[in-house]
């Protein structure tokens, strides 16, 4: 069974190098399988890429906020749940 857990919210994102930053509420790290839904966004993926002040990290905290590469078009105020499988 797969569970879903908030993890941060896009703050913003940046089209031309398919980046989103995200606000983390939650511990997230390389390999994490994550949804990003919003009223038009529905993805889901692997988190492959993440930096946080332009420099390559594997694992986020809460508090930080992160570059995230995306796989397609999010929108500030989507939410990013972690998939967790129990």
């Amino acid at each position: 069974m797969e569970v879903r857990k908030l993890v941060g919210t896009v703050e913003h994102y940046f089209s031309r190098i398919s980046v989103a930053v995200v606000s983390l509420v939650d511990e997230l790290k390389l390999g994490d399988e994550i949804v990003i839904e919003g009223k038009t966004t529905n993805i889901k993926q692997k988190v492959e890429s993440m930096q946080i002040e332009k420099k390559p990290v594997s694992i986020a905290k809460p508090g930080d906020k992160i570059g995230l590469r995306v796989e397609g078009k999010v929108r500030e105020g989507d939410k990013v749940y972690k998939e967790i499988v129990s």
